[in-house]
């Protein structure tokens, strides 16, 4: 969207805010990107160079993959995803959301080979779960962004 989607405010809190509160039940959150604990190399190389970045300062049994843009993620959505890991959230039309997922570490850390979320993640044969409330619904472009400030809840 060319500026920090992290820093994009919906419903008076930063969608990283959002996120943190949505982890409220982790240990430890490890936020990978330009301006932030850690950085993928190279910056900006995508989600799974994020992964192997973070990966290096978890030791939590479970992971949760979890995307700075999704305006309605709720600390109930990640409790399930983490209780049931490997699991995977599903949108309404029944696609992985490989971003908002939780995986046992070392799964995940010996998957992340691969170049494409999606090789990683379906390597690890997680379970698809439909959460309520559209957890999933991300902010990708400035049309998603103002459908969502257009739909505050």
């Amino acid at each position: 969207m060319g500026r920090d989607k992290t820093a994009i405010v919906v419903g008076g809190r930063s969608l990283l805010d959002i996120a943190r509160a949505a982890l409220v039940g982790a240990g430890r959150t490890v936020v990978v990107g330009a301006g932030h604990e850690v950085v993928e190399d190279p910056p900006g190389s995508g989600p799974v160079a994020a992964v192997r970045a973070g990966l290096v300062l978890v030791s939590a049994p479970v992971v949760v993959l979890l995307a700075a843009d999704l305006p309605w993620v709720t600390a109930a959505a990640v409790d399930t995803l983490a209780a049931a890991a490997p699991a995977v959230a599903v949108d309404d039309e029944g696609r992985d959301q490989h971003l908002l997922a939780a995986y046992p570490t070392d799964l995940l850390g010996g998957a992340v080979g691969g170049w494409r979320m999606r090789e990683v993640t379906e390597a690890l044969t997680p379970q698809r779960l439909l959460l309520p409330g559209e957890p999933w619904r991300d902010c990708d472009t400035p049309a998603d962004l103002a459908a969502v400030l257009g739909t505050r809840r």
